[in-house]
């Protein structure tokens, strides 16, 4: 398993993908060198795997409403993700 950078780990789900969204421009723009590119590459790779997970473990949490006969919330149940 790849090795988590603790910066990384430390940032919210905004300031991570904030920052992966810089990373893609400069990419996209050509203006970082090789090696620059390379470590850049490398970081948004693992601010992609971190916001996934942030992902996962958000939906994981979310609680679906189910309504009784009288179309009132009567119960949650887990989010099935399906």
């Amino acid at each position: 398993m790849a090795e988590q950078d603790p910066q990384i780990t430390e940032l919210s789900f905004e300031a991570a993908l904030k920052r992966l969204e810089e990373i893609v421009r400069k990419l996209e723009s050509g203006e970082a060198s090789l090696d620059e590119a390379i470590e850049l590459y490398g970081e948004g790779d693992r601010l992609r795997q971190q916001c996934e997970a942030r992902l996962a473990a958000a939906q994981a949490r979310i609680e679906k409403i189910q309504f009784g006969r009288d179309g009132q919330p009567a119960a949650t149940v887990p989010f099935d993700g399906g």
